[in-house]
């Protein structure tokens, strides 16, 4: 019988890899038996997670800073040296920016815009072509964009880019989807809630206080987001096109 959950044999790149909820999905990856690249910002946190995951499978780092095209370019190149095809991107990279409304700086603006949702954009483009050598209509190629539950919900935290960005992304992933479905390319988005990482310090260092605005009482848990990227990557995910899945206790729908 076969596991509709198979992911093994796939080729997968996984954007901000290197910690939180990016290695979460990464690792499950490699323990699945995908080829995983990830890329950081940061080159030796990077080489220091790909070194771990290695003991599972294959993960492969290539650091870079996808804020700008000409990172854009060079680690799509770098990966083109190195595949044929892509099966499977997700877009987690991001930046989170937290100041009261009278003081929130254009800095703090642009940052986030461009790496949460302009980078994501670009860097879905410039991937294209391995994804269509992958994609066909009995095994679809997968884009996974990270949103978040902050742009379904209205945070308490003065995260205006943040939040903006996010509602951004969920939008930009069906727009996505309308196109890219026409080639086999099934683009959706997940949408995570209070996960302990180096964004989300509140759920890490206060997570007793965080429970308690969550409907399922508890902060998430790496395998909730590789659980839900492993369904959206598999067979068992083809017919989702377009959608954001909160991965949140019920934050989003249930409060």
């Amino acid at each position: 019988m076969t596991d509709m959950f198979d992911v093994s044999g796939k080729i997968a790149v996984v954007t901000g890899g290197s910690r939180g909820i990016g290695k979460m999905i990464a690792a499950e990856f490699v323990r699945r038996g995908v080829r995983t690249y990830i890329t950081a910002r940061k080159a030796e946190a990077c080489l220091e997670t790909a070194e771990e995951l290695s003991e599972f499978g294959e993960c492969i780092a290539l650091p870079g800073d996808l804020s700008k095209m000409e990172g854009i370019e060079s680690f799509v190149s770098e990966v083109e040296a190195r595949e044929q095809q892509l099966d499977i991107l997700v877009n987690n990279a991001g930046a989170a920016w937290g100041v009261p409304f009278d003081e929130f700086p254009e800095s703090g603006w642009d940052k986030v815009m461009d790496l949460n949702v302009k980078s994501l954009f670009f860097l879905t483009q410039k991937f294209a072509p391995l994804l269509r050598a992958s994609a066909t209509a009995e095994q679809p190629a997968k884009v996974i964009n990270m949103a978040s539950v902050d742009g379904i919900h209205n945070a308490r935290p003065e995260t205006y880019s943040y939040s903006a960005s996010k509602a951004a992304v969920i939008h930009l992933t069906r727009r996505m989807a309308k196109r890219l479905v026409e080639e086999h390319i099934h683009v959706n988005a997940i949408a995570p809630g209070a996960f302990a990482s180096n964004m989300n310090v509140w759920a890490r260092d206060n997570p007793e206080e965080v429970t308690q605005r969550i409907p399922a009482r508890r902060i998430g848990r790496p395998d909730d987001m590789a659980g839900t990227a492993i369904f959206i990557s598999s067979r068992a995910g083809d017919y989702l096109v377009g959608i954001t899945i909160p991965v949140d206790g019920g934050v989003a729908f249930a409060n």
